[in-house]
């Protein structure tokens, strides 16, 4: 999570590409037009901390409780998220995410 917390923060955006399941719902098949979103997207936001709340792995699944500051248009916009992951030949890649319930 943390890589690719900073992948976004630095536009490592070929990180984030590769570090996402190919089954996850964020995946495009149109790698251009992803990497493109991407950057359009980490060029309109500031990345200004990330808190990790809680980690846990059952054989190769993981999940991570986060909240990522972000601040777009100078408003500050907190992201939670409980993140799935899948150990895929050694490498953990992001399937998908969950707001928290209020």
């Amino acid at each position: 999570m943390r890589s690719r917390y900073t992948g976004y923060a630095t536009q490592a955006l070929d990180h984030i590409v590769n570090t996402t399941h190919p089954e996850s719902p964020h995946y495009e098949g149109d790698r251009g037009a992803w990497l493109q979103d991407l950057k359009d997207f980490c060029t309109a936001t500031h990345f200004r901390a990330l808190e990790i709340h809680s980690t846990r792995t059952e054989g190769k699944t993981g999940w991570v409780r986060f909240t990522a500051h972000l601040e777009q248009e100078n408003r500050a916009i907190p992201m939670q998220e409980h993140s799935e992951f899948h150990c895929v030949d050694t490498r953990w890649l992001y399937l998908k995410g969950i707001a928290p319930s209020p």
